[in-house]
């Protein structure tokens, strides 16, 4: 269902448009190790490659959480801060197994040393023939210094239905599961959110928001945005009815 039919053109966009991704607007709440194990690689980045094992704690992460955790968020903005660093990424996914076999023939033919990242979502779901690719990959990551490898699957390692030598690889760098906000944690950080914006919301809103709108914090925060400029555009205040007769129009369910 088109979430955005029938509403202005400004305000279509806002909801359909939801941010790009990026460690800034992913909310650290239970998560900040992990936040701050990403920072420190990506700092990296740009420093000569270092030939050591230590090494691999800085440039090897897997982590893994529930559906609507976060987990591939992360992986997403981890790929919008390579491209904002200038720095050549690769971005691997199970749906995609023609691309899997080309970034294997690049890897092989890749002369420069120049730092690359390599993301790969839903590990879980790869079937054999993308295990054993990946398995390839991450031993040329482990003998490669200016190689960076993040994944991200729904189980830690041990528990994943994976080829007992992938899911040993899996554990070689930093492992991290990535906690869920819960809808009290939602509820403040758009009410944070909400104030930095300078926005009065009436009690009701947020609470109806988590229960009858997208529940990852991108698309709310995208649709707070919205309501903001729909206030403004309307010089009405942020009500309940102003935000079921912006969501109605929009077709979402009520």
């Amino acid at each position: 269902m088109n979430r955005s039919a029938g509403l202005p053109r400004q305000f279509a966009l806002d909801l359909t448009q939801a941010p790009e991704p990026s460690l800034q607007n992913f909310l650290p709440s239970g998560n900040e190790e992990l936040l701050h194990a990403i920072e420190d690689s990506i700092r990296l980045w740009s420093l000569p490659a270092q030939p050591n094992d230590q090494s691999l704690n800085q440039r090897w992460f897997y982590w893994w959480g529930k559906s609507g955790s976060g987990r591939s968020h992360l992986l997403q903005a981890i790929i919008h801060q390579a491209k904002q660093s200038g720095v050549q990424w690769i971005g691997l996914q199970p749906d995609q197994p023609n691309h899997w076999i080309d970034i294997e023939n690049k890897l092989n033919e890749e002369k420069r040393k120049a730092t690359i990242i390599i993301a790969v979502d839903d590990v879980d779901q790869l079937d054999s023939s993308l295990q054993a690719s990946l398995f390839r990959i991450l031993n040329k990551v482990h003998a490669a210094p200016h190689l960076f490898v993040y994944l991200s699957g729904n189980n830690p390692p041990a528990h994943l239905h994976l080829r007992e030598d992938l899911r040993t690889r899996l554990g070689w760098g930093l492992i991290f599961e990535v906690h869920s906000l819960s809808d009290s944690e939602k509820i403040e950080a758009l009410s944070r959110a909400a104030k930095d914006r300078g926005l009065s919301l009436s009690n009701d809103v947020l609470p109806w928001l988590i229960h009858h709108f997208y529940r990852d914090m991108p698309s709310l925060m995208a649709l707070l945005d919205a309501l903001d400029a729909y206030s403004l555009e309307t010089k009405r205040s942020i009500t309940l009815p102003l935000v079921r007769e912006l969501l109605g129009i929009s077709g979402t369910k009520q």
